[in-house]
């Protein structure tokens, strides 16, 4: 008995790719990005802040790429460069909001645009092809114990931060003016809050790359709001959906031969359809509920 488990446990490594260190690795690197990125996207979606990760996922472009520049693909600085690009963006994108008419996300929208047109400058004159998609589209299964190591130290600290400022970013999800009101902490959860978003994105970055970097924090936490309503049990789903449509994703581009970050945002977008009709809170499910006065 115990050899034909061995035997079946043997055959599914083979058949997922785990027999490899490569892929084990970046099985656990899905498991920490979705322990720390997603339960950001459930909050940045209760925002209504999910565009600003975007734009921020595109701000760290040209930090990561000035740090490409100084020491090429050396993992402390593209993870420097790509965090103080990213929270230099966040700054100024907070002070054209203060002292223009500009709104914060109008403010965003124009620097995003002009850090992923400096970014992919940067990386075409200072590197090559193979170098930008890298940066760009990210590298799973290149990841090694460094990468590892920061992607843990930011789900740590995700994690931290988030129990930390629990009260102030949940209050400002509810009633933001109410939180200024009663409260000096509302401008110090709002900036630890975007610093929060920032690490994620620089470590999804390693993995998933600039582009698709914000799959992982928005999709999974869209999903989720369909299926809960409560705020505890949609941040477990959604990093549970984050971690098996990721190490799902993982399989399929291995199997397959395809690109891994494109499927793994693909199968989350996918869920997140199914989730749709499938969810109580979804369109079909509430598009086939019957109006309360017309109930009984």
């Amino acid at each position: 008995m115990d050899g034909g488990l061995d035997g079946w446990l043997a055959l599914l490594a083979s058949a997922s790719g785990l027999e490899f260190d490569f892929m084990r690795r970046a099985a656990l690197a899905c498991v920490l990005l979705a322990l720390g990125a997603a339960p950001v996207g459930v909050l940045l979606m209760l925002r209504r802040m999910s565009l600003m990760g975007d734009a921020m996922s595109h701000a760290i472009l040209p930090g990561a790429a000035l740090g490409y520049w100084v020491a090429g693909l050396w993992l402390p600085a593209l993870a420097l460069g790509g965090a103080l690009g990213g929270l230099l963006v966040a700054a100024c994108a907070g002070l054209l909001a203060r002292h223009t008419v500009l709104r914060e996300d109008a403010a965003l929208a124009v620097l995003y645009l002009l850090s992923l047109a400096a970014g992919v400058l940067i990386l075409s004159v200072r590197g090559t092809q193979v170098d930008l998609l890298h940066v760009l589209f990210g590298s799973v299964l290149a990841l090694d114990e460094a990468g590892l190591a920061l992607l843990a130290a930011v789900a740590a600290a995700t994690v931290a931060g988030l129990a930390l400022l629990w009260r102030p970013l949940v209050l400002e999800c509810v009633d933001p003016a109410f939180l200024r009101g009663v409260s000096r902490w509302g401008a110090w959860a709002h900036q630890g809050f975007l610093a929060l978003v920032v690490i994620n994105l620089v470590a999804a970055f390693q993995a998933m790359g600039t582009l698709m970097a914000v799959g992982l924090m928005v999709l999974p936490a869209a999903s989720a709001r369909l299926w809960a309503r409560r705020l505890q049990p949609m941040l477990a789903l959604a990093v549970l959906t984050a971690a098996l449509g990721a190490l799902a994703g993982l399989w399929l581009s291995y199997a397959a031969e395809w690109p891994t970050s494109p499927t793994i945002v693909l199968l989350l977008g996918v869920w997140y359809a199914a989730s749709l009709v499938l969810a109580p809170l979804g369109w079909w499910r509430q598009r086939r509920v019957p109006p309360r006065h017309l109930k009984g």
